[in-house]
């Protein structure tokens, strides 16, 4: 079927795409809420300017649509874009929402009336699980930005390795933070993934911390040759 995803460039939304295309279906494009509300319920903010490498190392097109990001409203300009997408043949749309009720219940509502397939293929996979799968698929995830307490400033910028997943479950019994940073704790970046023919490589950074959140703005980047050393 021919698909779109919506895309923010983090674990979940590439992690959408890896599952539609070892489905089978056609990636028309990936679709990018841009909102101009920092605070946004529906939309990923931080570093959501890297949605557009992540498109070129996947050279699968992107399709930004800009949002004023108020609740509930903010949904209107995704149902406009679905429409449209609808007059060109899309009958489905992937994304990663893992547990998010409210996230995944309204964009279901918004498939429902146009009548296209809601796919979430992650959909209440336990999170422990679901991150190990991540390192296991040889993704490179980054944590662009953190809000939870036990998330420290050292926290931006960090791989998703099992070390770190260990001391995720560790935070979670002490805390309550969830594994897969469902709650919004943490958002994040995938710089390299199984369906990258680029991988992204960051130049240049400045990290914005405020007590006890913060965010690693990514100010240059560049996509790199990935070498196939089986060809040896």
């Amino acid at each position: 079927m021919k698909a779109v995803v919506l895309f923010s460039g983090g674990k979940d939304s590439t992690m959408a795409v890896y599952h539609a295309q070892r489905n089978g279906d056609e990636i028309y494009a990936l679709l990018t809420m841009v909102s101009r509300n920092a605070e946004s319920y529906m939309f990923h903010v931080p570093a959501i300017h890297m949605v557009d490498y992540c498109s070129a190392a996947m050279e699968i097109p992107v399709i930004d649509v800009l949002t004023d990001g108020i609740k509930e409203e903010e949904l209107n300009d995704l149902e406009n874009m679905l429409t449209r997408l609808k007059d060109k043949g899309i009958e489905v749309v992937y994304t990663g929402a893992l547990e998010s009720e409210y996230q995944r219940s309204r964009i279901d509502k918004i498939c429902e009336k146009l009548s296209l397939k809601s796919i979430s293929p992650m959909w209440h996979q336990n999170p422990i699980d679901y991150m190990n799968e991540i390192v296991d698929l040889g993704f490179e995830v980054i944590l662009t930005g953190v809000s939870a307490y036990g998330l420290d400033k050292n926290w931006l910028g960090r791989k998703i390795t099992k070390e770190a997943i260990d001391e995720l479950i560790t935070l979670n019994k002490k805390y309550g933070i969830h594994p897969a940073f469902e709650g919004g704790e943490a958002e994040t970046l995938v710089l390299d993934a199984p369906m990258y023919d680029r991988r992204i490589v960051i130049d240049d950074v400045e990290i914005d911390w405020h007590v006890d959140s913060g965010t690693y703005i990514i100010k240059e980047a560049h996509l790199e040759e990935k070498y196939d050393y089986s060809i040896e």
